[in-house]
């Protein structure tokens, strides 16, 4: 099978959180888009429903040795080396992403918190890493990018933690976890979720409030304008979607934030930015909605 034959039709404004959105300098878009580019055909292939692990692993590789120069053979790869070529930056966060997909590919449970949060080493932080390095920003901001973009993938695993189990036989959710509860994976393809799942995922967004409460100073340290208002904006996206999922079961609810309920979090941010002000810490928001 070629390659454009697993693209799965996806693109930036699918995504949950906005991706070189118009708020970033425009000099920049194109570097974060190539970026986006070579992520979002890797995830195809590594989710990809037919296509043969060895097969799966055949066209990553064929990504990582054109991104670290060794051939030219995959566009995208061909594409984002170039942009980071022109930049002075080398290929290491496209390479650590590569590293997540493959893992997609060859490990569908993760035992522990610590475990998965290791995933989103690979899958999560090197996206951020990126932007922060594309507009030339202190590497001193890491660990709270980090954080957030931890959060982030967290986020998503629990929203779809449905959908990925059914469809991809892959669950995020520690094991270690549901095992605690007297629960295993089979409690996912529940139409609704057991009061003992739901604990298990209320527990899972509490530790992922910890990490936005980590990375809740983070957009006052950036220096560009445009991007420190970006962070900001996808902080409380990230908050308010983590409240959603302590109120709602991502297994029958809607823990999707709809295009106008998203543009809400995005004005209130603007908001806050605008006055100065910040929000309370994730805890404080997530004993207020009990």
């Amino acid at each position: 099978m070629s390659t454009p034959d697993l693209a799965s039709g996806k693109g930036h404004k699918d995504e949950n959180f906005p991706v070189a959105s118009f708020i970033i300098k425009p000099r920049h878009r194109a570097a974060v888009m190539g970026f986006y580019g070579f992520a979002r055909k890797a995830d195809d292939i590594a989710d990809h429903p037919t296509e043969s692990g060895a097969a799966k692993l055949a066209l990553l590789e064929a990504m990582r040795a054109t991104l670290a120069g060794e051939s030219d053979a995959d566009a995208e790869a061909l594409a984002l080396r170039r942009a980071a070529d022109a930049r002075g930056l080398g290929p290491e966060h496209g390479l650590d992403l590569l590293e997540a997909f493959r893992r997609d590919v060859t490990k569908a449970r993760y035992a522990t918190w610590a475990e998965l949060i290791d995933y989103c080493r690979y899958s999560a932080m090197p996206v951020g890493r990126f932007v922060l390095d594309v507009h030339g920003e202190s590497r001193e901001t890491w660990p709270m990018n980090d954080a957030l973009c931890a959060a982030l993938q967290v986020i998503n695993h629990l929203q779809d933690c449905g959908k990925d189990y059914a469809a991809l036989d892959r669950v995020y959710i520690p094991q270690d976890a549901l095992a605690a509860v007297g629960l295993d994976v089979t409690a996912l393809a529940a139409p609704k979720a057991s009061p003992a799942l739901r604990g298990v995922i209320v527990n899972l967004a509490r530790q992922t409030m910890a990490l936005l409460d980590i990375s809740r100073p983070f957009a006052g340290a950036v220096k560009d304008g445009r991007l420190a208002f970006e962070v900001a904006a996808i902080q409380r996206l990230a908050e308010d979607l983590t409240l959603t999922l302590v109120r709602r079961d991502p297994l029958s609810e809607r823990v999707h934030h709809r295009p106008v309920e998203a543009l809400g979090q995005l004005a209130l941010a603007a908001k806050d930015r605008l006055l100065g002000r910040r929000s309370p810490p994730a805890f404080a928001l997530a004993s207020a909605a009990e």
